[in-house]
């Protein structure tokens, strides 16, 4: 979810692929399912910030939760300069890296996975960034923790947005050789796309045509891509535009996948709680699950505590989605 939106719903609200833990069943099929855990990241405009007033972690409790619900994947949203401050080639934060630790070990040690994801789009203290020796870097420390851990995923960055798509590209590349470069070769990576990184977009933004060239030695890339029903696509509305606008969105990202032999997931999606939005989501998830040979999951934004009542907080146990939208995602068993 772009920035903007983020911090004003934070301030309103004060292949083969190895071995998954098992989804209940489901008609979509998909491999992956579950929500992205946002909060850590909030309060950017202020940095470091402090922990319980400008930003908060996840609510443990809420994990076997969602596992029970059919999860099994947690999207971590965090910010950058808390967790390497200063400088892209400096040390983790002994307090946030501690924090993020302990929320990875514990989703982990349930079986499912945790996706580690710095919602920065693209930017170090609000500057573009342009050092990939830099981004490398960073990526080497923040993976060495969680090296022998194949239950992690890494999200290079939240969402790429107006920056050359040469440098977009060469970011991904660089995240990618320090996260192999320092022996983490059993995860999976998630390079993101410029233009927020939209399936609907992803041929016209110039992904389509660059992005394929992304090298990764151990196989096990995993294309992530952002999807929202709204007339701007922006995930700031419960008015979907149509009851079929998520697979529509979808379909041109998916031939890209097809013809490049490339595997993808959705990373943030949601809809509004009303009867067109429900059967988008339902078609949507669905198109997803019939072409699994290229569509690995997808990922609800979003939960965590600091909600409220934001119009898609899936945060149990009275957020809006959790209650009256995922149990229709959710087939009976």
């Amino acid at each position: 979810m772009r920035f903007t939106q983020l911090f004003l719903a934070a301030t309103t609200a004060v292949l083969a692929l190895s071995a998954p833990t098992k989804l209940k069943k489901r008609g979509h099929k998909l491999r992956f399912f579950g929500v992205n855990e946002s909060g850590a990241e909030f309060g950017n405009q202020n940095l470091p910030g402090v922990y319980g007033h400008d930003y908060t972690w996840y609510n443990l409790s809420t994990i076997p939760e969602f596992i029970n619900k059919g999860m099994n994947i947690f999207r971590l949203n965090l910010q950058m300069e808390r967790l390497v401050p200063n400088s892209l080639y400096g040390p983790l934060d002994p307090y946030y890296s501690g924090n993020l630790t302990k929320q990875v070990n514990y989703i982990t040690s349930l079986g499912a996975f945790a996706m580690i994801c710095p919602h920065n789009y693209g930017r170090y203290y609000n500057t573009i960034i342009n050092d990939t020796a830099g981004f490398e870097a960073f990526w080497a420390t923040v993976a060495t923790p969680f090296k022998n851990n194949a239950l992690v995923m890494f999200d290079t960055n939240n969402e790429y947005h107006d920056m050359p798509q040469s440098l977009v590209v060469d970011l991904n590349q660089a995240a990618i050789n320090g996260i192999r470069g320092i022996g983490a070769d059993s995860q999976y990576i998630t390079p993101e796309g410029n233009s927020y990184t939209g399936a609907w977009t992803w041929i016209s933004s110039g992904n389509g045509a660059t992005m394929g060239a992304l090298k990764d030695p151990q196989n096990k890339l995993i294309y992530q891509m952002h999807q929202y029903l709204d007339s701007d696509g922006s995930g700031t509305s419960t008015t979907c535009v149509n009851s079929t606008i998520f697979q529509n969105r979808l379909v041109a990202a998916t031939e890209w996948l097809q013809q490049n032999n490339k595997l993808g997931i959705i990373g943030e999606f949601a809809g509004g709680d009303n009867a067109t939005c429900l059967a988008a989501l339902e078609g949507g998830l669905q198109y997803l699950g019939d072409n699994d040979n290229v569509w690995t999951g997808a990922m609800w934004w979003a939960a965590g505590p600091w909600w409220g009542d934001y119009i898609f907080t899936m945060e149990p146990p009275s957020g809006i989605a959790y209650t009256d939208i995922l149990p229709k995602l959710l087939p009976d068993d």
